[in-house]
């Protein structure tokens, strides 16, 4: 076996929405590609460390992963993140990748699109997200996890993607990025919006997802929203569990193969 793949995403925890968002698209690209070694890869170490501990789980991170294909002696590498942005932890892709090779050099290794990477993705997410009814004539809140890495800026792109598509009532705030839900309740209160959905924009419906945006406490998003006397639908799905976001994965890793 001369070529594999590794899977890198950011990680999960949560072991039901792990099956759902990332074992999937795992076992989809196993499925195309039977006679390739397919490798999982977490680069949150946080993540890493935490499974190892409670669960027992050794996942690689990408220096890991390679590392393993070099003792099986897979010298063509291709590596897909099933990251949403080109931020921090995709360059920490590329930063081992690099360091690697600098003790590899007869490796030959590629390195797939995220999930929003070029003008062609914002399209065909938007494209996907309307035929799955996901917008549609009722408000909706995503839930970006954000950075103050310079991809943040794309968030605020896709939503001006869904609003000249027509759904001007769909918006992306981030926990961690420069536009939060600080930042829409006062358009949704000026437009007098009464009821919204709030879903993740975020490959797992993990974490975030689960305390930040769907949990009661005080600074949650539902609460917060509750709060404003705003009617609010909980869709706790990740991006993961879509059969179009797992095909445009697919896809980016098709690109580079």
């Amino acid at each position: 076996m001369e070529k594999g793949i590794i899977v890198a995403s950011f990680g999960t925890s949560y072991e039901g929405t792990r099956k759902l968002c990332i074992a999937s698209i795992e076992n989809m690209i196993k499925t195309k590609y039977e006679k390739l070694q397919v490798l999982r890869a977490f680069t949150s170490e946080k993540i890493r460390k935490k499974l190892k501990g409670r669960d027992g789980m050794d996942i690689y991170n990408p220096q890991g992963a390679l590392m393993r294909m070099k003792e099986l002696n897979i010298k063509e590498i291709y590596i897909q993140p099933l990251h949403i942005l080109s931020g921090f932890e995709y360059e920490k892709i590329k930063n081992q990748v690099e360091g690697f090779l600098k003790d590899n050099e007869d490796f030959k290794i590629s390195i797939g699109k995220p999930l929003l990477y070029d003008d062609e993705d914002f399209h065909k997410v938007v494209e996907g997200l309307q035929a799955e009814d996901i917008l549609s004539e009722k408000p909706i809140v995503f839930m970006g996890h954000g950075t103050e890495h310079s991809s943040d800026k794309a968030y605020d792109s896709l939503e001006r993607l869904f609003n000249q598509k027509g759904y001007e009532d769909a918006f992306i705030g981030t926990v961690e990025g420069s536009k939060t839900l600080g930042d829409i309740i006062p358009i949704l209160k000026e437009r007098e919006i009464k009821s919204v959905r709030l879903r993740p924009f975020m490959l797992v419906a993990g974490d975030h997802a689960i305390n930040d945006m769907a949990s009661r406490d005080e600074d949650s998003w539902l609460t917060r929203l509750e709060a404003e006397g705003i009617e609010v639908e909980v869709e706790l799905v990740g991006l993961g569990e879509i059969g179009f976001i797992r095909e445009l994965f697919l896809e980016h890793l098709e690109d580079i193969i």
